[in-house]
C-alpha cells in the first residue's frame, strides 16, 4: 500500500464513504503476507520508501509463482531479480503485462511509479560487465527513471569515456559499473557533479578475487562523492540513486 492509497482510504473513512470495518480488512495483512514459504512484506513502501523486491535466486518456480501472484494482486506489479528464462516464462503465464529481460535476469510487472523526469547514467566499464549494469538500468526504469546506458567505457581506452562526458554531465545520478581495477567509478567522480554510485563486479582474472580487488579500490576511490554496493549488485546501486532522487524530489 502506497502512503498517497493510505491517505486516501483515511479520508474516505472520515466522509462515511468507507466504513471502519471495511479499512479494517484493507490493512489487516499488516505488517507482511504468510504464504508459508515466504512471508510479503507488503507495507514496506509506507515506512521506506521503496517496494519488497523479489530475489529469484533458490526460490522454486512455484514459490516464485505464488509470491508474485500475490503482489501483484496486492499492487498491480512487481519486481524479480536473478532468475533464467524457464521461470519467467512461468511467471508471464500468469501475469499478463510481465517482462522479462534476459541479459539482466529481471522480470517486471507494473511500473513502481510514474517517470520522474530524471536520468541515472549506467556506465559500464566493458562488454562483461553489462548483465549487471542491465539489471541496474532495468530496475532504475521499474523505479520511475530513464536510464541511460553508456557502455564499455573503461579506463583501459579512456578516450571512449571523454567523448560521453557531456552525456553524464546530463545525469542526476551516475551508477558506474567496472570489475578489473574497478578505476573507472574514480574517474568518472572526479568528471560530473552528480553522486556516483560504484557497482564491483565479478568480472576479472584470479588477482581480481571475484570483485574484491574492484570493491576495495572503489571503497578507497580519492574522488570524493562516491557510494559503494555490494559486488555484482545492480539492483542495490538502482535503489541507492532512488533514495538519492526521491530525497531530493521531496526536498523545498
Amino acid at each position: 500500500m502506497r502512503r498517497e492509497e493510505l491517505l486516501e482510504l483515511l479520508q474516505r473513512v472520515a466522509s462515511g464513504k468507507v466504513s471502519p470495518e471495511d479499512a479494517h480488512e484493507r490493512v489487516a495483512r499488516l505488517p507482511y503476507l504468510d504464504l508459508g514459504a515466504a512471508r510479503l512484506d507488503l507495507f514496506r513502501e509506507l515506512r521506506s520508501g521503496l517496494p519488497e523486491v523479489v530475489f529469484g535466486e533458490g526460490k522454486s518456480e512455484e514459490e516464485l509463482v505464488r509470491i508474485v501472484e500475490s503482489m501483484v494482486e496486492h499492487s498491480g506489479r512487481a519486481l524479480v531479480t536473478r532468475i533464467g528464462a524457464s521461470a519467467a516464462e512461468r511467471l508471464s503465464a500468469v501475469v499478463a503485462d510481465g517482462c522479462y529481460e534476459a541479459r539482466a535476469r529481471v522480470w517486471t510487472a507494473g511500473r513502481f511509479a510514474p517517470a520522474s523526469g530524471r536520468r541515472i547514467a549506467v556506465v559500464s566499464a566493458g562488454t562483461s560487465d553489462f548483465p549487471v549494469a542491465e539489471e541496474a538500468a532495468v530496475c532504475a526504469d521499474w523505479l520511475g527513471h530513464e536510464a541511460v546506458r553508456i557502455r564499455d567505457v573503461g579506463v583501459a581506452g579512456i578516450q571512449r569515456l571523454l567523448d560521453a562526458v557531456g552525456e553524464l554531465r546530463r545525469a542526476d545520478v551516475a551508477i558506474v559499473v567496472a570489475g578489473m581495477d574497478g578505476a573507472l567509478p574514480t574517474v568518472v567522480a572526479g568528471l560530473v557533479p552528480c553522486p556516483v554510485v560504484a557497482v564491483p563486479t565479478s568480472v576479472g582474472y584470479g588477482a581480481s578475487f571475484e570483485g574484491i580487488a574492484p570493491l576495495l579500490t572503489m571503497l578507497t576511490a580519492c574522488a570524493p562523492g562516491i557510494a559503494v554496493v555490494n559486488i555484482d549488485n545492480g539492483f542495490g546501486a538502482a535503489a541507492l540513486a532512488h533514495r538519492i532522487l526521491s530525497t531530493s524530489i521531496a526536498s523545498p
